[in-house]
């Protein structure tokens, strides 16, 4: 760990000359020149050069997408993907603040937001929908982040 502050890079490819400052980094680099995949997916044979490139693949054929946007909703496979994807969707969405652009319109009464994410809460109001029950007194909140304050009633956490 302490080579991560001093810069020492001690373990050097044979093969090209780049160093690491860990060992088992040198390793798993080594495979690009060998062509070593040890890493095999039981479902289609594909190999992988390390351990978590196959834990990502295998979320291919679960269709597991553990990473989601709390804006739209979307999942994705991969934490990189959704960072990409929200950069995406925070210019989008600034953009809508210089334009003046509302596209998401309640049919209530015709309040107009930049993302559909706060249209569905702000529609709670009017149908008095509050899905976040407090567990100990039962109250009923309409977002979450107040059910967590309102939690600390019970708890005497300070905010």
């Amino acid at each position: 760990h302490q080579r991560t502050h001093t810069g020492e890079r001690p373990y050097e490819c044979g093969e090209c000359g780049k160093s690491f400052s860990r060992s088992s980094t040198l390793i798993v680099h080594q495979r690009i020149h060998t062509g070593e995949r040890p890493y095999e997916c039981d479902k289609c044979r594909k190999s992988f050069p390390t351990s978590s490139n196959l834990l990502l693949h295998q979320r291919i054929h679960t269709d597991e997408r553990p990473f989601r946007c709390p804006v739209c909703r979307k999942g994705f496979r991969q934490n990189s993907t959704l960072v990409s994807h929200r950069h995406c969707t925070n210019l989008i969405v600034h953009q809508k603040i210089h334009t003046g652009e509302r596209p998401y319109k309640c049919s209530n009464c015709g309040k107009g937001f930049q993302i559909s994410s706060r249209l569905l809460l702000h529609q709670r109001i009017h149908i008095k929908e509050r899905p976040f029950r407090c567990s100990d007194c039962g109250k009923g909140f309409k977002q979450n982040s107040t059910l967590i304050s309102h939690r600390r009633i019970h708890t005497g956490e300070r905010p």
